[in-house]
């Protein structure tokens, strides 16, 4: 297994993180994720240890805190040998008023909790699941530095955060000298390269590693979806679990991603899935790709995209097929490249 530094840290994760939203089932949205019990976890993890796949994510909203405490008993034994990352900030399901956000008040009751139902000491990672707009950014950069500062979180992390959020952050850990964001966690596909636009050039800038969710555009790029064939209405996608929305998409750009997808598995003997998570190996501040699992098998499958290295032609191709037309501002400064040069990855 490679493993890759975690932004200015010297933190050293693999390249291949597993994700636990699989673990729970509960309610109808994580349902269709899958519903993973202890006995099956426990599995996933020793399959993913033997592989060399020590970092484990989580988010206390997943399965309403479910997921945590499943996690935590899969672990039991182990925990001196795995790195975890967990996430505050959404509400919970019976979440009340300053039970959400990125507040001194929410933040340090959901670490608690977090640390409690994982049965643990101290959280590896921790990000802020998503930016809160409402609270100054000091006070929670302030709460999160204590909270490393007591030892009960390693590093900080944030996600889906805007470029200028990031930006912003970074500035004022910088300012007061506080812990900063090491990663983000962060959408990001062969069939959605929104990324690429600001917050690639950002986290190059910066040294923010990416850690990727939904690599596999929620399922899409899993090898099911095809042209002119019936969607499989027992996966993610038919049953309403998808986190990456229809409308960010054409499916005929889908569709001619999966055609290049197919050519190349006909070449390299290796899965759809395979390559579309190799070729984000290939990327730009890419540390680490999360992939979730139902069962043993999907967890060997997509450990089979770390190994080997899709050749320069064959990375061309996808980027060829899943180029996309950047937005304004983006597609101005690419008129000048003299002013605005691109990063290297793109010449």
């Amino acid at each position: 297994m490679e493993y890759r530094f975690l932004g200015k840290s010297g933190l050293q994760v693999p390249v291949i993180t597993f994700g636990t939203g699989t673990f729970g089932g509960s309610g109808d949205f994580f349902k269709a994720w899958g519903n993973t019990q202890v006995d099956e976890a426990t599995k996933l993890v020793e399959l993913c240890l033997e592989a060399g796949v020590n970092a484990f994510d989580t988010a206390d909203i997943y399965s309403d805190g479910l997921s945590e405490e499943i996690l935590g008993k899969a672990i039991k034994g182990k925990r001196d040998q795995l790195l975890i990352s967990s996430k505050g900030t959404f509400p919970m399901s019976s979440a009340k008023e300053n039970q959400w956000g990125s507040t001194r008040y929410h933040l340090t009751r959901a670490c608690e909790a977090s640390l409690k139902r994982l049965d643990t000491d101290h959280i590896d990672i921790y990000y802020m699941h998503g930016f809160d707009g409402n609270t100054a950014i000091e006070e929670t950069l302030r709460t999160l530095d204590d909270l490393v500062s007591s030892g009960k979180v390693g590093y900080i992390a944030c996600s889906n955060f805007s470029g200028w959020s990031l930006a912003k952050s970074l500035g004022i850990s910088e300012k007061y000298g506080w812990n900063s964001y090491v990663a983000h966690q962060v959408y990001y596909s062969l069939l959605n390269r929104e990324y690429e636009w600001e917050l690639m050039p950002l986290g190059i800038e910066e040294k923010v590693s990416s850690v990727i969710w939904s690599p596999l555009a929620g399922g899409r790029l899993g090898g099911k979806f095809r042209r002119n064939q019936a969607i499989d209405k027992t996966g993610r996608v038919a049953q309403g679990g998808s986190p990456v929305p229809r409308e960010s998409f054409a499916e005929e750009r889908l569709y001619d991603i999966v055609d290049v997808l197919d050519e190349i598995a006909a070449e390299t003997g290796k899965t759809v899935a395979q390559i579309s998570l190799n070729w984000l190996l290939q990327r730009p501040t890419v540390a680490s790709i999360v992939i979730g699992a139902r069962n043993e098998e999907q967890l060997k499958q997509n450990l089979g995209a770390v190994g080997w290295t899709l050749s320069a032609e064959q990375i061309a191709k996808l980027d060829n097929a899943s180029e996309i037309e950047p937005i304004y501002p983006y597609w101005h400064q690419r008129q000048n490249t003299t002013l605005n040069p691109l990063p290297a990855f793109q010449k």
